[in-house]
């Protein structure tokens, strides 16, 4: 469905990343792996398969880093078909009843800058070049884009403003460029929480860490895999332009049927 397309993934070199840039190069595409860590995306890359991935550093708050990242793929590889926004961070449940308002606005500042400002950044960085393929955009979303207690009211608000990019961006640059999203449900990576909070060196696994046999039991479907790979098909069948030419400004829910749960507990304030 990708065969010989070039691919560039923010937040790459691990996680959901990661495993996108595996499953695009075992689909013939070849791949480039942006991450703030060089070092980290050359060894995933060589992990991967170092002929079909290339590693890059940008910090996606930063344009200049981005653009940069960007011209090296297209030194190398000489187009873009599939941008990949993946780079971000989750607050750790982080209510805002437990949170002062120092605390508050830092937290969202850094959700925010790297969430939804890095999400922005990186399709400008990369619209032009994907103007001349008729290429895509593919988001990653969460569950946390349409419901609550994915994580704290910054990580959701940051969610729901991504969604609105999706929508926003697919009108934008329609009909040259599609846009579409896919909004996954928890799994075991590494993904970490704002430096700002004291959450850097956390990672989401510890939260499947503490449940029965790492399950989520939260979804319908609590004992589908929590392995990243597990969530990388919509991705793939997004960039196709044989299977999804025509599909623009839709989000697909890979998140184990939430939206088909009863309410579990109606009411996040009971302890107030």
């Amino acid at each position: 469905m990708v065969e010989g397309q070039k691919v560039l993934i923010t937040g790459g070199a691990s996680g959901l990343g990661k495993a996108l840039a595996a499953r695009f190069v075992d689909e013939g595409a070849s791949v480039s792996i942006v991450d703030l860590d060089l070092d980290r995306a050359r060894e995933a890359a060589a992990e991967i398969n170092p002929d079909k991935v290339l590693p890059l550093a940008a910090d996606v708050r930063d344009p200049a880093s981005l653009h940069a990242a960007v011209d090296e793929h297209i030194a190398t590889y000489g187009e873009l078909d599939t941008v990949i926004p993946n780079a971000g961070i989750w607050d750790f449940y982080r209510s805002f009843t437990r949170l002062s308002g120092e605390e508050i606005a830092a937290l969202f500042d850094e959700v925010m800058a790297v969430n939804v400002k890095g999400y922005l950044l990186t399709a400008e960085a990369t619209w032009r070049h994907l103007l001349k393929t008729n290429g895509s955009i593919i988001f990653t979303l969460s569950n946390s884009a349409f419901y609550a207690a994915g994580g704290g009211p910054s990580y959701t608000a940051s969610k729901f403003a991504a969604r609105g990019l999706v929508v926003q961006l697919a009108y934008e640059l329609a009909p040259k460029i599609r846009v579409n999203g896919v909004a996954v449900g928890g799994m075991r990576t590494s993904l970490s929480g704002p430096a700002s909070s004291g959450l850097g060196d956390r990672s989401v696994s510890e939260i499947f860490d503490r449940r029965p046999n790492g399950s989520n039991p939260y979804i319908p479907l609590h004992d589908i895999s929590l392995d990243p790979a597990t969530f990388t098909g919509s991705y793939v069948l997004l960039a196709s332009k044989q299977d999804a030419g025509n599909i623009t400004g839709h989000i697909i829910n890979v998140d184990g049927g939430i939206a088909a749960r009863g309410f579990a507990k109606s009411a996040g304030g009971d302890d107030l």
